[in-house]
Parts: C-alpha cells; structure tokens; sequence
C-alpha cells in the first residue's frame, strides 16, 4: 500500500468516526452548594451548545451538600438556551422571582430541595429560556403540609388551566416540610 492510500485511509477511518460521534449525545456534569455558581455553570455550558438534562440536590461523596446538573450536547454546538436558578425558603417569595423570570421568557424545567451554601434547606427550581421558541407563562405556587389540602389547591388550580409541572417535599421558613407544587398556563392577555 502506498503512502497515499494509507493516508487516504486513516482520512477515511477519523471522518467516519467524528460523523459518528456527531449522532451521539456529550455530558457535561455541573455540582455546587452555591446556586448562584451552577446557574453561571450552566449559562457557559448553554454558550457551548449544552441544555439541562437532569437535576437533584443532595448529599455528594466529596462536596456535601450540593445540586448536581447533567447537560446535553447532541450535534454541533450552538448557544440558543438560557438558565436561571431560584432558591428560596419563602414560597412567596419563590412564587414572585418565578412570574419575572416567566415574564423574562423563562419556563420551568425542574426543581430540587438541598442544603445551599448560604440559605440552608431550600427548594431549588431551574428555568430555562430557548430564544427560538419564546413563550410567556404564568405560574402558580402551592405549598402546603396536608396533602388532602394539597390535592383541592390543584384541583382549583387545574379548573383554571393550570398544569402541575413539578413537585418536592421540602423544607420552608414558615411551613416546615411542605408539599411544594409549580403550576403552569399559557399567559393570558
């Protein structure tokens, strides 16, 4: 075989191998106690072409207490994807952080409850807002500590159009543990 051919070849092997490793899916893991932190981790991931996969808060080998968040990468990079991280143990005041990330085009994507570095046991809720297909929301916190109190708040909250998007059992300032429902509609006008 002539060197041509063998250059040809090796050409041939790495090009079918990249376009091969273009149809799969990268990772990129994120973990912190600081809320503040993972949402700055995640908007350089987005910038890289990754969207939040997954999300859960808790007990880590080496770093405690922390959120762990898996993003995706499928084809070739590009950044249309933004976060916001909310952590809070009110959930009034979780409730108004929420409707202006919403009315910022933000949407929910996912919740957890772990201990941050600096407000202790919150619930912690990742939005995310994709330039290409902007959409206004509103939303509806409920929490409560009777589920029995819990399923009417969402009956009441489904006749109106809202959709419980996500829930945890966590821990509030004035609550203790709570049942911690998000619900969504449409914005109307």
């Amino acid at each position: 075989m002539t060197w041509w051919r063998a250059f040809a070849m090796v050409g041939l092997v790495l090009s079918t191998s990249a376009a091969h490793a273009q149809e799969g899916i990268s990772y990129k893991l994120l973990a912190t106690s600081k809320t503040s932190t993972m949402q700055k981790e995640m908007n350089e991931a987005a910038e890289q072409g990754y969207r939040f996969s997954a999300a859960m808060g808790g007990e880590t080998a080496v770093g405690g207490s922390e959120v762990v968040v898996a993003m995706g990468r499928q084809g070739p990079p590009r950044g249309r994807y933004a976060y916001r991280l909310l952590a809070t143990s009110k959930t009034s005041t979780m409730q108004k952080e929420m409707q202006q990330a919403a009315d910022a085009g933000f949407r929910y994507r996912a919740q957890t409850v772990f201990n941050t570095a600096f407000g202790g046991r919150e619930v912690v809720v990742i939005l995310e807002r994709d330039d290409d297909e902007p959409v206004l929301l509103e939303y509806k916190l409920l929490a409560t500590s009777k589920t029995g109190t819990m399923q009417k708040e969402l009956t009441d909250a489904g006749a109106i159009g809202f959709e419980l998007v996500g829930v945890t059992v966590g821990t509030t300032a004035l609550g203790g543990n709570e049942v911690v429902a998000i619900t969504q509609r449409k914005k109307r006008d």
